[in-house]
């Protein structure tokens, strides 16, 4: 069952380990644990629903309740304490693109607005109701997950947009292929939600972020619907597809998705590469991206990074032993983690090995061999459950991520820290802060940061110290050459940063699409673009 206040299975369980409470309590202070409300407090607080009784639309109380919040911070805490301010009115279930017409155009009649919802795990806001004269119409794609066909000469897929990422996956590899997108919300979020919000996998150096995989699909419209043909290449105009990617269920509700997908890889394997100092591991990871060795995926943790990994990875007697034989070679305090896969062929995985430890060994890499990497592919979807285990030992954490050039990298990862670990010296507050590259490119990285605070006395100051921090890196970001979002979207939390990066002329045109396509903007107010 998933859980109604939280990420994931209630099943699933990530405990935080003892000596990682106490290594937690040493850096930011003891814990601040409050009280979370119950799912029958909750349920007392929602009105009644102002929409018209609809054979697609159910009005009930707990399901309006499980699609009222994402997975953000700021939704973690309503969550918790139950305050969850606005409710949709109704959740709609439509099993087709005719379906998904007919909601729209009763909505239309009915002067409702409509969220579309894939799996819920928006950290930037996308899935909220606001408040709002018209009622909130919150149209679940759940039922539309299937693969509708697989064209295997010229490997294309076409599926619902409800899909998640286990039956993507499930389905394409009972055929014996594969899509290769795995983001970290892998596990709940949908095909359609990585498409609106240009989603990045984990993976994405050899599979692509979900541009390179998006062929074409439909959209359904206020306007009517959008068809978008899959084409190897195509010069006929500006491609309509990037138009889509990134909308964010402003311009429409996507009911088909086209993707291009690949044969399953003969092995894949994972490891783990321990660098000396930052300056040696970020030159080491650059010149493997510049050098175009074919790896499926490449990490870097920097020293703090590291050092909070190794201490929340249980087992302290075989982290103790792995820290000697790392010191022994080299690799002290101010270690980083690298972590990399090769996916493919037996010859293609032993020369992409071979190019990799050749280059990282000038850079005075350790290799630790696979156990890391199978430990980091085991447990690669894990994290999000660890903030349940977090905050019950009383602390919060959160994350945000950009993306830079790399001349600019160091300059803004710093910037982004210290705007993290000094945002609540105020209140004589320390914050933990950590960073991993996790996506590379010739010409620069994303820049992903975990921070870890404690709450305070109540969830009025839990929300006011995230809104602090939140705040500050992300007017950091914007101000120094980082885009506003690497892979998690605009939603509402992102978009009074939108401008900084886009323009005022792009602005512009954002505003004209949505316009275009929903003259009464209808579809998700407030995302993506400001009123």
């Amino acid at each position: 069952m998933r859980r109604w206040n939280g990420w994931g299975d209630e099943a699933t369980v990530v405990e935080l380990p003892s000596h990682g409470e106490a290594f937690l309590a040493d850096l930011i202070g003891p814990g601040q644990a409050l009280a979370d409300a119950s799912l029958e407090q909750v349920l007392a607080k929602v009105p009644a629903s102002r929409l018209p009784a609809h054979p697609l639309i159910s009005q009930d109380a707990e399901e309006r309740v499980r699609h009222a919040r994402g997975q953000s911070l700021a939704d973690w805490l309503a969550m918790r304490s139950g305050e969850f301010g606005v409710f949709p009115d109704g959740v709609a279930y439509p099993e087709s693109a005719a379906q998904i017409r007919q909601l729209l155009a009763w909505a239309s009649e009915h002067d409702s607005i409509v969220i579309a919802y894939g799996g819920g795990t928006s950290v930037a806001g996308h899935i909220n109701p606001q408040v709002s004269q018209r009622p909130v119409l919150t149209l679940s794609l759940e039922r539309m997950g299937k693969l509708i066909e697989i064209d295997e000469d010229s490997l294309i897929a076409t599926f619902g947009p409800g899909a998640n990422g286990p039956q993507v996956e499930s389905q394409l590899r009972a055929r014996g292929f594969t899509l290769g997108h795995f983001p970290q919300s892998w596990e709940l979020s949908t095909l359609g939600g990585w498409v609106a919000s240009r989603s990045s996998g984990q993976q994405s150096l050899r599979y692509g972020r979900i541009e390179q995989l998006f062929a074409g699909g439909k959209v359904e419209t206020f306007a009517g619907t959008l068809e978008l043909p899959s084409f190897p290449a195509s010069a006929a105009g500006p491609d309509l597809r990037e138009m889509l990617m990134g909308s964010e269920g402003r311009f429409g509700i996507i009911s088909e998705v086209k993707v291009r997908i690949s044969r399953l890889a003969e092995q894949e394997h994972f490891y783990a590469v321990f660098m000396p100092t930052w300056q040696q591991a970020a030159a080491g990871i650059r010149n493997l991206a510049q050098a175009r060795v074919p790896l499926s995926m490449l990490r870097l943790s920097n020293a703090s990074e590291t050092r909070t990994q190794l201490a929340l990875a249980g087992h302290p007697q075989q982290i103790a032993w792995l820290e000697k034989y790392l010191a022994l070679r080299g690799a002290r305090d101010g270690k980083c983690m690298l972590t990399f896969g090769v996916t493919g062929s037996r010859v293609q995985n032993a020369a992409s090995l071979r190019q990799a430890k050749t280059l990282l060994k000038r850079y005075g890499g350790v290799f630790s061999g696979t156990l890391l990497g199978k430990k980091w592919a085991e447990n690669r979807f894990r994290f999000p459950y660890l903030r349940h285990g977090l905050w019950s030992a009383g602390y919060a954490v959160d994350t945000l991520e950009t993306a830079t050039d790399w001349s600019n990298v160091d300059s803004l990862l710093n910037k982004v820290e210290a705007s993290l670990r000094n945002g609540l010296s105020e209140e004589g507050e320390r914050v933990h802060v950590f960073t991993h590259l996790s996506h590379v490119y010739g010409e620069g990285s994303s820049i992903y940061t975990t921070y870890l605070f404690r709450p305070g006395n109540s969830y009025e100051q839990a929300m006011a110290r995230w809104q602090k921090l939140k705040h500050a890196a992300s007017q950091t970001i914007v101000d120094n050459g980082g885009t506003i979002s690497h892979q998690h979207g605009v939603g509402r939390d992102h978009a009074p940063y939108l401008a900084v990066e886009k323009g005022e002329l792009g602005m512009a045109a954002l505003k004209a699409l949505s316009a275009h396509f929903d003259p009464q903007q209808r579809l998700a107010p407030g995302v993506l673009i400001e009123p």
